[in-house]
């Protein structure tokens, strides 16, 4: 006889539970759940029902797969839609989406956009519930508008804390607590605000601006040298960064970057701006060059991290790259990133002479060299091109196949 099926419940208002939910429920011997889901559904089940109070996940997982294959009728409640960056997900992989029947509540994201009066199709969801504050950070700068899943590790006012430190510019915030019970909170204000006092652990911290109706978002690249504050000149080229981009391959998913020699940050910014999850560090050594970096960083509305120092020497302490831009720093610069990049990872460099990208090719693998002519309009109305100073750019490791 095949184990029954373990019976998933999304509770938000418990009076509003669906028909299948309540039946699974009565017939429950097994219940496990946090402490509020159990005391919303105590007069839901049978009395003479085992409770199991949900704590570690994997004790817990644990418990449920064995009372299952003891043919126990196991009910699992969670709060919201448990698909939804909740637990179905550990269940499905320990047990198979085939032993599970979900019974979902609205997600607390719909809830609390519901309370707020916005539309939330165009928002970017966000957990930082066990997940890495500084991932979450990244992604929230980046979105016109976004739904933050605080808990105990990273609370509302946690959470608003590292915002402001990344320059996050919301201009509005609002703290949505206990959503569907009694005791429902809902707090209107700004990033300060929620930075300045404690919150329920468990909330929704949604963020936007103006009305809450976002507007279509770029995430262009090779932006004009306009975008920036820059020195005399001194910034990668819009059409020299296309390239660096496209060969530096950003992953998707969260990895380390370093830009070394960061100048105005153009690199890394627009790194940052079409890969949200990465880490990125802008490794500058003069201090008015940093400064400028992080304030470009601002005005475009990305997360990087700036560190005003010399390279190689500075990168010690760094996290491991996953990728990385030399842009300045010199042969040095190239051998250090190609000791410490991630084996996957990339390294590609820009180089002025000829000499310095040769070495940097033996070392990494790749050499190019990058001409641009630009379009001149005459006094007669004709064009005429104008040629920019080559760029070698290198970039590896690996050899051409």
């Amino acid at each position: 006889m095949s184990a029954p099926a373990v019976t998933v419940i999304g509770i938000l208002d418990p009076t509003a539970l669906a028909a299948g939910a309540r039946a699974a429920l009565a017939g429950a011997e097994v219940i496990v759940g946090g402490e509020p889901q159990l005391l919303a559904a105590a007069t839901l089940a049978p009395p003479d029902a085992q409770r199991v109070l949900l704590g570690p996940l994997t004790p817990g997982l644990d418990r449920v797969a064995a009372e299952r294959a003891a043919g126990r009728r196991v009910c699992v409640l969670a709060s919201g839609d448990p698909g939804f960056f909740g637990i179905v997900r550990a269940l499905g992989s320990a047990l198979g989406p085939d032993a599970l029947v979900v019974h979902p509540a609205p997600s607390s994201v719909a809830v609390a956009f519901a309370r707020l009066g916005l539309p939330w199709d165009d928002a970017t969801v966000i957990s930082a519930h066990g997940r890495p504050l500084g991932t979450a950070v990244r992604l929230a700068v980046r979105s016109p508008k976004a739904a933050i899943l605080t808990g105990p590790d990273a609370a509302a006012d946690v959470v608003a804390a590292a915002l402001l430190d990344a320059g996050d510019v919301h201009e509005h915030a609002a703290v949505c607590e206990r959503l569907g019970a009694t005791s429902e909170a809902v707090t209107v204000t700004d990033l300060p605000g929620v930075a300045q006092r404690q919150w329920d652990p468990r909330a929704v911290l949604a963020l936007w601006s103006g009305t809450g109706v976002s507007a279509a978002a770029s995430i262009g690249f090779g932006l004009p040298t306009t975008a920036y504050a820059h020195r005399d000149g001194m910034i990668t080229k819009p059409e020299v960064r296309s390239l660096v981009l496209g060969l530096l391959d950003l992953p998707t998913c969260s990895a380390t970057l370093w830009d070394i020699g960061a100048g105005s940050g153009s690199v890394a910014i627009e790194c940052a701006r079409m890969s949200p999850a990465l880490e990125v560090i802008a490794i500058e050594s003069d201090a008015a060059a940093a400064a400028r970096c992080t304030t470009n960083a601002r005005r475009h509305g990305v997360a990087i991290r700036v560190i005003h120092g010399a390279a190689p020497d500075c990168l010690a302490t760094l996290p491991d790259p996953d990728r990385v831009f030399v842009g300045g720093g010199g042969i040095e610069s190239v051998v250090a990133a190609r000791a410490r990049v991630a084996p996957s990872g990339r390294v590609v460099a820009t180089h002025a002479a000829l000499d310095r990208a040769a070495a940097a090719a033996s070392l990494l693998g790749e050499l190019a060299c990058v001409t641009v002519s630009a379009g001149r309009l005459l006094p007669d109305g004709g064009w005429r091109l104008e040629g920019a100073n080559p760029v070698f750019v290198t970039w590896g490791p690996g050899a051409r196949t």
